[in-house]
């Protein structure tokens, strides 16, 4: 299951992501979205755990969960839209 991670300090990093979901469950990737021309943070990413009922436990227990001086917003990511390029 995929996850949606909200709240971010912009000085988290995917590494701290996995650990954190890590101690909930199997973590397959951690990926923090950065902005395209400056390379910072956006203060979100995405959390993929092995199992769906590990994510759920996840979305329970650190959502809201206080983490790097930031509450947290977790919750199932949906799926992305398809946007029209603009040239």
């Amino acid at each position: 299951m995929r996850l949606f991670v909200g709240n971010l300090s912009w000085d988290a990093t995917p590494a701290d992501l996995e650990a954190l979901f890590g101690e909930v469950g199997t973590v397959t990737s951690a990926n923090i979205i950065t902005d395209r021309e400056s390379g910072r943070s956006r203060g979100f990413g995405f959390i993929e755990m092995e199992n769906d009922d590990e994510a759920r436990t996840a979305i329970e227990r650190l959502h809201d969960y206080e983490f790097m001086g930031r509450p947290l917003t977790v919750n199932e990511a949906r799926p992305r839209e398809r946007r029209e390029r603009r040239w």
